[in-house]
């Protein structure tokens, strides 16, 4: 990964551009402002593990923050907010009516359970891989649950933040 957007966090010059950047990648202000407060970081592994460390400290408000800012497993997000999810779920693009159908009435059921949305780190999974996901979880109890939600919630965000490490570089 290049280094180069991680001089621009650590140097602070654009700390507007560089919360938005991060609220790009986790959607909770929580974990953004942590991310911010932990600075400078010695290199990209270290703003992954402090990334991971963040999620794991989210209170109940910057974790529903956190899953706000990812739309439904199936559903067809708009606006350039989601076009990171759009990418990652694109395994989902070439699923039939039936198994669309499927995954909606699991995230449905899914929400009724525990209440959030069904989260997944969707990137390279194909639409029954993630229904089977979502359909074996609910299985789960809440507290479980929530842990997995954790790790899935990281997955995603490191996956976002190397894309916007690589970004820069080609910038």
């Amino acid at each position: 990964m290049t280094e180069r957007w991680l001089h621009v966090l650590n140097e602070g010059s654009a700390d507007d551009q560089v919360a938005a950047d991060l609220m790009a990648c986790c959607s909770s202000r929580q974990w953004a402002d942590r991310m911010l407060d932990q600075r400078p970081y010695a290199d990209s592994n270290a703003l992954l593990v402090a990334s991971d460390a963040a999620i794991a400290a989210l209170d109940d408000v910057g974790l529903a923050d956190a899953l706000a800012g990812h739309p439904r497993i199936g559903e067809r997000p708009t606006g350039s907010a989601h076009e990171w999810s759009r990418r990652e779920q694109s395994g989902v693009s070439t699923a039939t009516a039936g198994v669309l159908e499927e995954i909606a009435a699991a995230n449905a059921e899914y929400e009724r359970r525990f209440g959030r949305v069904y989260l997944v780190c969707a990137t390279g999974k194909t639409a029954d891989e993630l229904l089977a996901i979502c359909r074996s979880r609910l299985g789960n109890d809440p507290q479980t649950e929530e842990g997995v939600v954790r790790i899935e919630l990281a997955k995603i965000t490191r996956i976002r933040l190397g894309r916007l490490l690589g970004s820069y570089d080609a910038a």
